[in-house]
């Protein structure tokens, strides 16, 4: 939003309400402390639209959020509890969201591949624990390559947050190996002429 110049949270949110009133859409507040994001929670909800509250898992001194999903879930708010990357924070959520309120929880798929682990495993058991909150969805947030979406999909994951770059590569679903190699040499050989590169190669006796 800051990138495409938006000055006005509130004035965006309700215009993007309004263009998708029948479409879950998240914002999220912005404070670090408990009171203050409680208060913005309130004001977001208010503006009505199939709106989830987009609240973090902890704030910026590690405190969980546990005691703040427990009162707003526990009055029916609809939140997207995010930033997650571990097991135990989803269990922060299960313990904490009513079964009756609408919860996302948002687990940093991405971001864990990023440091090396494999995320498949732990989104699995995200599913698995999530099972047990009815009204509770999984989304595989941050991916990083088309693969991920067929991954997403294998474990049950109910939403995948991907980007226009990864939807662009849908086109290249089952594409031929064979084919896409010979592309790709294409690819190289046009680059290396439209830079304008040669090698003067030399005789060799």
């Amino acid at each position: 939003m800051n990138k495409a110049k938006v000055t006005d949270y509130r004035a965006f949110a309700r215009e993007a309400i309004a263009a998708i009133p029948d479409k879950p859409i998240s914002f999220e507040v912005f404070s670090d402390d408990f009171p203050t994001m409680e208060r913005e929670a309130r004001e977001i909800a208010s503006w009505g639209g199939n709106t989830y509250v987009k609240i973090p898992i902890t704030n910026t001194l590690g405190e969980t959020s546990g005691p703040l999903i427990k009162k707003l879930s526990a009055e029916g708010f609809s939140l997207n509890v995010t930033a997650i990357l571990t097991l135990d924070q989803v269990d922060v959520v299960v313990d904490n969201a009513d079964p009756e309120a609408r919860t996302i929880v948002s687990v940093f798929a991405g971001r864990i591949a990023d440091t090396g682990r494999d995320p498949v495993p732990i989104m699995a058991e995200s599913v698995k624990v999530l099972k047990s909150r009815p009204k509770a969805e999984l989304i595989w947030a941050s991916p990083r390559e088309l693969l991920n979406i067929f991954q997403a999909d294998a474990i049950g994951c109910h939403i995948i947050t991907a980007t226009n770059d990864i939807l662009k590569k849908l086109s290249l679903v089952g594409k031929d190996l064979d084919r896409y190699s010979l592309e790709t040499v294409e690819m190289f050989y046009k680059d290396a002429k439209a830079a304008g590169y040669r090698i003067d190669a030399r005789a060799v006796a």
